[in-house]
């Protein structure tokens, strides 16, 4: 199903953030991780992006799909996901994630955003109105306003690296 525009810039962040996982994922996998790097890539992520981005939902898209009761129960299930990822990302501000860590951050945001994508921004498609989704455009708009605009690239310890 394509996208409700209203919904995009979430979207758009989610794809900013499974970026970051895919790279992690990959560097895990080669068994090339610099915990130190990783936790500062982490930590800008959270604060230019992932802070406001959660907020946002909170405030918004989660208030209007509480008023659908089928979402109810998925509702609940992302703030305690947000709760769990704030968590992490806290742990990475104040201190440098092992690998075991970096493998459980990278696992329950990736699947967290692929439940908000698949299910939550799917489910409410099928039942708001346009006139619902406009009001919850304008409202993230706003909530998203004060997100940085800057870019995050990868250090020389986070950057992908061709294979050999």
């Amino acid at each position: 199903m394509l996208r409700d525009k209203n919904l995009v810039p979430l979207s758009r962040q989610h794809q900013h953030a499974l970026a970051l996982c895919v790279r992690l994922d990959r560097a895990l996998l080669a068994g090339d991780v610099d915990g130190e790097a990783w936790s500062e890539e982490i930590r800008q992520i959270f604060a230019l992006e992932v802070a406001t981005h959660f907020a946002a939902e909170e405030k918004v898209v989660f208030p209007a799909a509480v008023a659908f009761p089928n979402l109810h129960p998925l509702v609940e299930e992302l703030l305690a996901e947000h709760f769990n990822l704030r968590d992490l990302f806290t742990r990475a501000t104040t201190s440098t994630l092992d690998v075991n860590s970096l493998r459980s951050f990278v696992d329950q945001l990736s699947s967290h955003i692929r439940k908000e994508e698949r299910q939550l921004f799917e489910g409410l498609q099928q039942v708001m109105t346009a006139t619902e989704f406009t009001r919850v455009g304008k409202a993230l708009e706003e909530a998203l306003a004060v997100a940085s605009t800057a870019c995050i690239s990868p250090n020389e310890a986070t950057r992908l690296r061709p294979r050999s």
